[in-house]
């Protein structure tokens, strides 16, 4: 492979690790292999720490790409919890608060799970890497602050959801570019009369590029390295 060139690497991303852990994990192989000071290395679209899958990694002149593939379609499949919430919308925070259950139906979940087919605006968490004002918004957050949020205009292709393990709410979902999982398992709860926290996700499909073509992060500095 010439990485210098340009190459782009499918990697499946583990839980806890950051984009950035993968990208730095891959730097560091490819210079220590190449005997170069610097390489670009860079993602196309990150990922929560909390999530798993499909990350794209370009090398080299191929980091000309990674808008690109940044504004492809993604898919993700995942669980809700309904009736609890999380300041994050995920498991990254605390559970704070608890909302009841009993009175969702099964043609309550399809009513809601409906409208959010198609274009929409969404408010993003307030736990995100939005700037505002020059200033991540998470930071803001984890300040005790609650910074004010503008709402985005995304597009769900596909929202497909199981419910025979309620609370939890299983799903599959094809979005747009800048569409946040954690707002839309808030939103659901919220829709449903009750809350709703985002406590599994996987990215499995940026544009044509799908998850089980993607070699596992772990693996990948002794991949390049050509260690066994």
């Amino acid at each position: 492979m010439n990485y210098l060139e340009g190459e782009i690497l499918l990697i499946d991303k583990p839980y806890r690790w950051t984009s950035f852990d993968v990208v730095n994990k891959i730097r560091w192989a490819l210079k220590q292999k190449l005997g170069v000071k610097n390489i670009k290395v860079g993602h196309a679209g990150t990922l929560d720490p909390l999530a798993t899958g499909l990350l794209i990694i370009c090398t080299g002149k191929a980091t000309k790409q990674i808008e690109q593939f940044m504004g492809a379609e993604k898919e993700y499949t995942g669980t809700i919890l309904l009736g609890k919430s999380t300041p994050s919308y995920d498991l990254e925070t605390e559970f704070n608060k608890e909302a009841p259950t009993e009175h969702i139906t099964a043609e309550m979940l399809e009513v809601a799970r409906l409208t959010f087919i198609g274009e929409q605006l969404q408010t993003p968490p307030i736990f995100s890497a939005k700037k505002i004002d020059g200033k991540r918004a998470y930071d803001m957050a984890r300040e005790g602050k609650t910074p004010e949020m503008r709402q985005n205009l995304v597009n769900i292709r596909e929202f497909d959801i199981d419910a025979t393990q309620f609370p939890e709410v299983h799903f599959r979902i094809s979005c747009s570019k800048g569409t946040y999982i954690r707002s839309i398992a808030h939103d659901f709860g919220v829709k449903l009369f009750s809350l709703g926290t985002l406590i599994a996700l996987r990215r499995t499909r940026i544009g044509e590029f799908q998850v089980e073509n993607a070699k596992q992060a772990e693996g990948i500095q002794n991949d390049i390295l050509g260690v066994q």
